[in-house]
């Protein structure tokens, strides 16, 4: 119960900061849409740190760099940049060393990722159409959230969310950096959203 109400009141706060681009569509409650955002939002799983041996077991690095340039690309609004960097993601994806991950976990993993390298390579064909892309990284994100949950990361890193994004569904994203730049909307609402968590 205090998750939802601190999740509430993260988010409340975080609708009455972001730059609306339609102000006229604003309703008059702004508390009442937060409440009924929070419950259609599609909730990010939870990122808890894991243990040294499953850190150990695979170098989530090469992955986790990859979906970052395609982030990054994103928020300066560079479709191409993002379309490149999606490849660049797919072959981390298949370069990366799973042969040493426990027998309980290779499943999981394996979803992740083939499901992540689905999503990237939707990225890259949509080169030039940035709002597909953008569609695309929500989905990539949260296979990304999944797999710093299951087998953790060395960087420090944040999740961040915009509750604009896809009417507050699955605007997340995971930052190397603690400013917030908004991939779903770059220039044009670069600074909305807020950080969720520090994951170190």
């Amino acid at each position: 119960m205090r998750k939802i109400i601190l999740s509430s009141i993260l988010l409340a706060v975080v609708l009455v900061s972001c730059n609306q681009k339609n102000k006229e569509e604003q309703t008059p409650n702004p508390e009442v849409e937060t409440v009924t955002k929070t419950e259609e939002t599609e909730a990010a799983e939870e990122i808890v740190p894991v243990s040294d041996a499953v850190k150990a077991s695979i170098s989530t690095e090469a992955i986790i760099n990859g979906y970052l340039k395609i982030k990054n690309a994103l928020a300066n609004d560079k479709s191409k940049e993002a379309t490149a960097a999606a490849n660049d993601f797919e072959k981390a994806v298949s370069a990366t060393n799973s042969s040493k991950i426990d027998s309980k976990l290779v499943d999981k993993y394996t979803t992740i990722t083939e499901s992540a390298k689905k999503q990237a390579g939707l990225i890259a064909t949509n080169d030039g159409k940035i709002v597909q892309q953008r569609m695309y990284f929500a989905v990539l994100s949260k296979d990304i959230t999944s797999l710093i949950a299951t087998f953790g990361t060395s960087k420090k890193l944040y999740q961040d969310y915009c509750p604009m994004y896809n009417e507050g569904k699955n605007g997340y994203w995971i930052s190397e950096i603690k400013e917030i730049r908004n991939p779903y909307y770059g220039s044009e609402m670069l600074t909305c959203g807020g950080m969720i968590k520090e994951i170190k």
